[in-house]
């Protein structure tokens, strides 16, 4: 037990490897021998990685911004005080100062990020004959490529035009090289064939590498030689906060989906949907009451991808338990008008509390991240913030399914786990998307992802939940560059 903490806290919690890794990549002449030396060996390559994963949960990318608080705020999730960058942010007033900075910080640390990776990718095949254990040069570049579609996707979904109204003109670069020249942004098609490439490449790899494919992800979870899962390298574990083979088939399934093809989308979240271990039991399943009575507010079965957050308690009792991050004070807030006042609904009835703040207002918090600090061992540490779910396979299902009663059967499942009663589908597919959508914003709250398919669907003002009053009536979905960018880019 002691062994395997201590491997995530080399792998999961060294802020002063990210500091490291960020004087050893950078892009100048002064650091060619230092990268040279990480790059010498197959370990180097591990920390490399390792240090991509860190700067995920970065405050500007994954551990906050993007899934709890920023990208929340643009869909006035929580509530705010007037004339702050919160307010600002719910009104789509992008030219706002403290609107632009946040909005820059998030741009400048995905591509941040992606220099990370790219770091990698620019040395891995030439130092291909550096690597002693079988499988990992596959497992480390697939991963890599995998991580670098991720942040470009997210780049093009808050920066990008709505996927159905978009042009020939050049919007934003597709990172692939480390390099102090500019990189010519490129148009909508152009960008598409690069991410989807990565995505393909990446899916190749981890196909003959990837231990997901072959263990349950319990097994997964608790490496060694006493249980199923004991392999040369422990670096091959844990494949729920890492970029697997199948978190590959989920990304896509949503890419697929934001590019409007509902063929491919279809295709590859009923892959994961139907992903089988061993014996027979579904790799990745459906949260239920059971799950929530338990404290796995988060739902940990359904977690393909997550970031690990050893923090993630503080993080929830600093920002959420308190009161700093809430909504509404009035049930209807929550149960009538999210939730639709069920009375069933698993995430209705465990997912919020009613709490009193220190000035005795009173107001509802989301319990999400309320998570077990103490945990007895790895196969119960679910301290982690899901990045894509089993539930969004679904959603996706439902949507994209070549036939309306395929769309049902998916559709029944989802609600049946959710304990709400099953309605029937409308024929009419603009309003199958409305119900769709609605699950979204019931399912993915402070997760990040209902700005991203409200945009999607390219809805209108009155179709978004809790919208703004003060917000423009046309809504803007396409968020500007920052005036000042972090990596050389040029049109």
């Amino acid at each position: 037990m002691k062994k395997i903490y201590k491997l995530l806290t080399v792998l999961f919690l060294s802020l002063s490897l990210t500091s490291c890794l960020n004087e050893w990549l950078t892009v100048n002449p002064k650091t060619d021998m230092t990268r040279d030396i990480l790059f010498s060996t197959e370990s180097g390559f591990k920390d490399a990685l390792t240090g991509v994963y860190i700067q995920l949960k970065s405050g500007n990318g994954y551990g906050d911004a993007l899934t709890m608080t920023t990208i929340e705020h643009l869909v006035t999730s929580w509530d705010v005080t007037s004339a702050t960058t919160q307010q600002r942010l719910n009104q789509f007033l992008y030219t706002d100062a403290g609107v632009e900075t946040a909005m820059s910080s998030i741009f400048s640390q995905q591509y941040s990020v992606i220099a990370s990776i790219n770091a990698i990718l620019d040395q891995i095949d030439n130092k291909k004959d550096i690597f002693v254990t079988d499988k990992m040069y596959e497992l480390i570049k697939g991963e890599a490529l995998a991580l670098r579609a991720l942040c470009h996707l997210d780049i093009l979904r808050l920066f990008g035009p709505v996927p159905t109204v978009t042009t020939a003109d050049n919007i934003l670069p597709y990172v692939k090289t480390l390099s102090r020249e500019a990189v010519p942004h490129l148009n909508f098609a152009a960008f598409k064939t690069e991410l989807l490439k990565d995505l393909n490449d990446a899916e190749q790899l981890l196909k003959v590498a990837d231990p997901v494919q072959n263990y349950s992800m319990l097994d997964l979870r608790r490496p060694g030689p006493t249980y199923t899962f004991n392999p040369t390298d422990t670096y091959f574990a844990f494949r729920h906060i890492r970029m697997n083979y199948y978190a590959i088939k989920a990304l896509k399934a949503r890419a697929y989906l934001w590019f409007g093809d509902n063929t491919n989308a279809f295709a590859n979240a009923k892959e994961v949907i139907d992903a089988k271990n061993s014996d027979g039991s579904s790799k990745f399943t459906l949260g239920t009451s059971a799950d929530m009575t338990a404290g796995n507010l988060n739902l940990p079965s359904e977690h393909i991808f997550a970031v690990y957050e050893f923090s993630l308690l503080t993080k929830y009792n600093n920002m959420f338990a308190n009161g700093t991050i809430k909504k509404g004070s009035a049930e209807t807030t929550i149960k009538s008008q999210l939730y639709g006042n069920t009375g069933t609904d698993i995430r209705e009835t465990y997912l919020w509390e009613l709490i009193t703040q220190a000035n005795q207002a009173k107001t509802y918090i989301i319990k999400k991240y309320k998570v077990n600090d103490a945990p007895t061992n790895m196969t119960t540490d679910y301290r982690q913030i899901p990045l894509i779910r089993i539930a969004e396979m679904y959603l996706i299902a439902v949507e994209a399914a070549p036939s309306l009663s395929e769309s049902q059967a998916y559709w029944s499942t989802f609600r049946t786990a959710r304990n709400i009663s099953v309605s029937t589908l409308p024929v009419d597919p603009a309003m199958l998307k409305d119900e769709v959508m609605k699950e979204y914003r019931k399912e993915f709250y402070a997760e990040g992802q209902a700005f991203f398919n409200y945009k999607r669907m390219n809805l209108p003002k009155n179709k978004i939940l809790y919208a703004s009053t003060s917000a423009s009536v046309v809504l803007n979905y396409i968020v500007p560059l920052p005036k000042t960018e972090l990596i050389n880019t040029n049109k």
